[in-house]
């Protein structure tokens, strides 16, 4: 069946090939460049960055090859909204969010889809490396690559006008391809950090936006050891720049175990007070039918992080899960996402990570 197919190109190798898999498919494609920075730059450095102007004029020249139309939409303001200062006020909550999944979620599967289908389109296309089998999300055969995590998020009814053409391809496969279909982006490195923090400082974007306030770091006793410029330049599970003023009694590296707004206090301690064996989390979206009762299965806790074999069950709106042996560095805001084999069962996100006793 020939589809009308909205293909986003970011100007890398990956939406390229899955916007000419697309069409060489027999499918009607237009390609889409989303302008997501209101003041992009001319060029990104090496795999830092994307949305520049490079990456547009990449993307076009992509569209010529394949010999589709090419469109440019102008979504700054929505993402600014939706992912840079949810990013910003997460960070500012001491939480630790995923910018990825939050622009899956808003900008990806949301507004341009709602634009594709309000404008007769069939379905969105992206080189997400994941796999669509009769409205099964599961997992890239390149594990590598997978990005199943970051599509946790939505929900069955966008993943049905979804298209993933690449989920069966490992990355080296798909340069090839654009190699052997003359797309000049086939070498082009892969944006490997935060979008819109293209010199990768996390740490200035932030204070930037939110200020220095110092305050305390302490041990779990509260005694204090150090002190910092903003609570949220820290995330759960950091090891290195905590400045502290002395080392532990032991003389063992200390690592960020707690992150209070509230007090704006950052507290630290030993790696095994990181272990986790309940998560608490909020909003969860179903790909598979939600569980009566409790469901032996594995959860991911962060992008290409580890597994876990778990137990998970509803309690009202809220996902429990059991972990059979302990985590380390599980943070709030970012996502649980549960799984059987290789395919995405849901996701939520993580409110509360309860530790295991030292």
């Amino acid at each position: 069946m020939t589809l009308r197919v909205l293909a986003a190109m970011s100007g890398g190798v990956d939406s390229a090939v899955a916007a000419a898999r697309a069409a060489a498919a027999g499918h009607e494609v237009t390609g889409v460049h989303l302008a997501l920075s209101a003041n992009p730059k001319s060029y990104r450095t090496g795999a830092r960055g994307c949305c520049t102007l490079e990456d547009a004029r990449d993307a076009r020249r992509a569209a010529d090859v394949i010999g589709i139309p090419f469109y440019v939409w102008d979504m700054a303001e929505r993402f600014d909204r939706d992912v840079v200062q949810d990013f910003v006020s997460e960070y500012a909550a001491g939480r630790t969010p995923n910018p990825c999944l939050r622009c899956n979620e808003k900008i990806k599967f949301s507004a341009l889809l709602d634009r594709a289908l309000a404008l007769g389109f069939d379905a969105v296309c992206t080189g997400h490396h994941a796999r669509l089998e009769d409205g099964v999300l599961r997992r890239s055969v390149d594990l590598a690559k997978d990005q199943s995590y970051v599509l946790a998020v939505c929900t069955k009814e966008q993943l049905a006008h979804a298209m993933f053409p690449l989920g069966d391809t490992t990355k080296a496969e798909v340069r090839r391809e654009a190699d052997r279909r003359g797309l000049a982006v086939a070498d082009k490195p892969d944006s490997h950090d935060i979008c819109f923090i293209a010199d990768g400082d996390t740490r200035g974007f932030l204070a930037e936006r939110l200020g220095a306030e110092k305050g305390p770091i302490v041990d779990a006793s509260g005694e204090v050891l150090g002190e910092h410029d903003g609570a949220y330049a820290y995330t759960i599970g950091q090891r290195h720049g905590l400045r502290l003023g002395r080392p532990a009694p032991d003389g063992r590296p200390r690592y960020v175990l707690d992150i209070s707004p509230v007090t704006n206090t950052v507290t630290v301690g030993p790696r095994e007070a990181l272990d986790v064996h309940e998560i608490v989390a909020e909003r969860p979206v179903w790909l598979a039918p939600p569980p009566e009762e409790p469901l032996g299965c594995r959860v991911q806790l962060r992008a290409h992080g580890e597994v876990h074999d778990c137990t998970a069950r509803l309690d009202g709106d809220v996902l429990r899960v059991t972990l059979d042996r302990p985590a380390r560095g599980v943070a709030a805001g970012q996502a649980a996402v549960l799984y059987a084999g290789d395919r995405v069962l849901g996701s939520a996100t993580i409110a509360v990570a309860e530790h295991s006793p030292v």
